[in-house]
């Protein structure tokens, strides 16, 4: 077990793995392009892959691989490659979830560890007991378990293996994403990275006698969601997650953006470092400010997943994300009380942002006047990537994320 619970953070690029360190992560979660159940995201490239876990190693954080996925028969031959370029590049440990894949990473890379993946559908303290015995350091639990499933497995497995378990993002509709209905219905299979996400489609229901008539399925006037499940969010009670036993909280999508990945990291670096002031306390008073910050991001409606039992899984009635603030761009650096600043999306002088820093802390601020590349005063930021100033009175840090509530149309 680890001395303290770590905080796991999604890198879906090299510019996220940096954010989600700068932002409070012990360890980050990545993939190259082949093998690691995300085909959608950027994922890193060897020599991003390098660069990331230096950038980590140098701020005493971990670098984990992802390679989860289950390959076939023709694939197998270019894992060892994979294997051992990864393990070159530094990795500290592989996410694996097939048997073959196991075989192979303790072959051509002995000293790495091995997480099993939540892809193993590890559900109790046998399996997670046999996974210590086939060599796994960790094992990352199904999303379906319980608070009390988890603390049963901690009691009846080795001390030494580690727990690791989700603490925020989406949810898939199948036990541990172990689904078939993406590659049923479009050919690209869940279990190779390439998930279509049907479960969040529309459904209509048509009778075989009264083809070309669509009747929904439910009662709610934007169609039937019957499958599209709310995303997880475990703030509120991390501290009852880190007492049954979890030695890693995970946060979910290396499909999102930095900016999505730093703010949920800041939340929950928050939330965490609370719970580690006092962790024998049984009172766990979440800020307000990490539940703000977490409604800055755009997620689907929140709930507790399955830790309080499967009634308090809920399902949303709509595909629709929760949107109120845009992400409006970076701080490179600041100076004098001037910001120099690299477009993400449009703002205009006058308009009122915040401020969110690598420390997690939030100020706000309203520029008077914006100046471009060329030091030229400019009414607005319409042009996508471009550099600007602005007059910023609070010192704030580079790498800082500027954004702004949508406004009412």
């Amino acid at each position: 077990m680890l001395s303290c619970p770590e905080l796991l953070s999604p890198a879906g690029s090299l510019e996220t793995l940096k954010y989600a360190v700068l932002y409070g992560a012990d360890a980050v979660y990545c993939a190259l392009p082949q093998f690691g159940m995300r085909a959608a995201p950027v994922n890193l490239t060897v020599e991003e892959l390098q660069e990331g876990c230096i950038f980590a190693h140098a701020r005493g954080k971990k670098v984990y691989l992802t390679l989860n996925t289950l390959p076939t028969n023709e694939e197998l031959a270019e894992l060892p490659r994979y294997i051992r370029e990864a393990a070159a590049a530094g990795v500290d440990a592989f996410i694996i979830a097939d048997l073959g894949v196991l075989s192979l990473a303790k072959q051509y890379a002995p000293d790495v560890d091995i997480h099993f993946s939540t892809q193993a559908g590890i559900t109790n303290y046998a399996a997670a007991t046999e996974a210590y015995r086939m060599g796994a350091r960790r094992v990352v639990l199904a999303r379906e378990l319980s608070l009390t499933d988890i603390a049963r497995i901690r009691d009846n497995t080795p001390p030494e293996l580690e727990l690791e378990a989700f603490v925020h993002g989406a949810m898939c509709m199948s036990v541990s994403g172990r689904c078939l209905l993406s590659s049923y219905l479009t050919g690209r299979s869940g279990n190779r990275g390439e998930c279509a996400q049907p479960c969040r489609w529309k459904y209509y229901l048509v009778e075989e006698k009264r083809p070309g008539q669509y009747m929904p399925i439910g009662e709610d006037r934007d169609g039937s969601y019957i499958l599209n499940a709310n995303d997880l969010c475990t703030a509120p009670f991390l501290d009852l997650i880190c007492k049954a036993g979890v030695d890693s909280l995970k946060i979910e999508g290396r499909a999102k953006t930095f900016y999505y990945v730093a703010s949920v990291t800041a939340a929950y670096r928050k939330a965490l470092d609370l719970y580690l002031e006092n962790p024998a306390s049984d009172a766990f008073d979440l800020p307000d400010s990490v539940l703000e910050e977490l409604n800055r991001t755009s997620h689907r409606h929140y709930s507790p997943g399955f830790y309080f039992g499967r009634e308090q899984a809920l399902q949303t009635p709509s595909h629709s994300y929760v949107r109120e603030w845009d992400f409006i761009g970076t701080v490179d650096s600041w100076e004098d009380g001037i910001a120099h600043c690299t477009q993400r999306s449009k703002f205009c002088a006058g308009d009122t942002l915040e401020i969110l820093q690598p420390d997690g802390t939030v100020c706000t601020i309203t520029p008077d006047w914006i100046r471009n590349e060329e030091g030229e005063l400019v009414d607005a930021t319409p042009h996508p990537m471009m550099r600007y100033t602005i007059p910023c009175e609070p010192s704030v840090m580079p790498y800082s994320l500027l954004r702004m509530q949508k406004k009412q149309d």
